[in-house]
């Protein structure tokens, strides 16, 4: 039976390069693309990041039960949903996947798929470097969405609470302060999997 690697993270902790690095590691794990209703970012294509979606189409997978997990987030820009889809991505009979996402998306890709089924990799840097870096990666956007970027540094301490990550059963934490060690720390955890 195959794995799912979940990684997690609060904005800015480097989860989403640890995760391009890991695939580059490992090019056999398989990738699950989520669905969302936001704009797509400068750089972002559909279909790699996400599946950019409107609301109308997000009804019809859920009025055809289709959708595994599913958060709406109240933005400055108004809201914006994020949707995991029983859409044939996932083959657990026959791979591993690494998955990427938020701590309330992996509670309930384990209802779905099996507790035993998931690896959370939670991923962490101190508050104070994680809003340097979202700083500097808005500053490169054509039109930087400060606000919005301050909402979510603020809703990530709520949603990460040490308290939520109790909860969840995440236990073992990757450190990303040198990207390199925390990726071949993440990397051994696959591989001892």
């Amino acid at each position: 039976m195959g794995k799912i690697y979940y990684i997690m993270g609060k904005s800015s902790s480097g989860k989403d390069t640890l995760y391009k690095e890991v695939l580059k590691e490992l090019p056999e794990l398989r990738t699950l693309v989520l669905y969302t209703t936001r704009p797509i970012r400068e750089g972002e294509r559909e279909g790699v990041e996400y599946h950019f979606v409107t609301d109308k189409e997000l009804t019809i997978f859920r009025n055809a039960g289709k959708i595994i997990e599913e958060r709406t987030y109240d933005t400055v820009y108004g809201a914006w949903k994020y949707a995991t889809i029983e859409d044939g991505q996932i083959n657990l009979s026959s791979y591993d996947y690494l998955v990427i996402g938020t701590l309330e998306s992996y509670e309930w890709m384990k209802q779905y798929y099996g507790e035993e089924n998931l690896v959370p990799i939670y991923v962490e840097v101190e508050d104070g470097e994680r809003l340097s870096r979202a700083l500097n990666r808005e500053r490169q956007q054509e039109t930087p969405k400060y606000e919005e970027m301050c909402r979510r540094f603020l809703a990530d301490q709520k949603d990460f609470s040490e308290a939520h990550l109790r909860e969840a059963g995440i236990t073992k934490r990757f450190y990303n302060g040198d990207k390199k060690q925390c990726l071949e720390e993440i990397i051994g955890e696959i591989r001892d999997e």
